[in-house]
């Protein structure tokens, strides 16, 4: 059997797995955080923004961790870079476009739980694209998350004391925040196991 070898490529494209999740699991806690309304407070902000940039300089330090490592600049890698730049434009072409009719029919409230399936969604083809199994789950999750809030007669609103939350944007805030920070963790993970292969072969 061949031995694995561990190329900066392999580490670096695992540790933007890491910083990207954390980038967009905190953009999704701002989302939830918002959807608390009056109960929503700024330290809850500011302990998203901390994990999230605990897992961000996470990434930052794979990165470091693989300079010396050799670089496989393959002809299949720019493919890979640019199918994921198309998916990417995709995915943010229909984001604009369901808010555009989220908010047209009167119906805002809808547009974050159909991001989040539009960003499920994205999930499957970066899955195919970088081999990377885990991405499948993330996908389901999303979707499932979306579909459930959606489809089983979750509240969109409700009162707690004398507050009014929106359900919808907590429970699809928080839950795609979840979602992502557990991906960055395995990715960061799987990163780490790569540097430690690395450094023993």
């Amino acid at each position: 059997m061949s031995e694995i070898v561990v190329s900066k490529e392999n580490v670096r494209g695992t540790a933007s797995g890491v910083m990207f999740m954390a980038f967009f699991g905190t953009i999704w806690a701002d989302v939830g955080i918002g959807g608390l309304q009056e109960l929503g407070s700024i330290w809850l902000l500011i302990l998203a923004v901390l994990i999230g940039a605990a897992l961000f300089f996470s990434g930052i330090a794979l990165i470091k961790g693989s300079r010396n490592l050799s670089n496989t600049n393959s002809r299949n890698s720019k493919d890979v870079g640019r199918w994921f730049n198309i998916v990417f434009a995709a995915e943010f072409a229909l984001i604009i476009i369901a808010a555009i009719i989220c908010n047209s029919v009167g119906h805002f409230d809808w547009f974050f739980p159909v991001m989040a399936i539009i960003v499920g969604v994205h999930f499957f083809p970066l899955a195919y694209l970088f081999k990377v199994r885990l991405y499948y789950v993330t996908g389901m999750l999303f979707c499932l998350l979306a579909s459930v809030t959606l489809l089983l007669f979750v509240p969109l609103k409700i009162s707690f004391g004398q507050h009014q939350i929106n359900l919808w944007w907590t429970l699809v805030g928080l839950g795609s925040m979840l979602i992502l920070w557990v991906t960055s963790l395995l990715n960061l993970s799987k990163g780490r196991r790569l540097l430690w292969m690395a450094r023993n072969q």
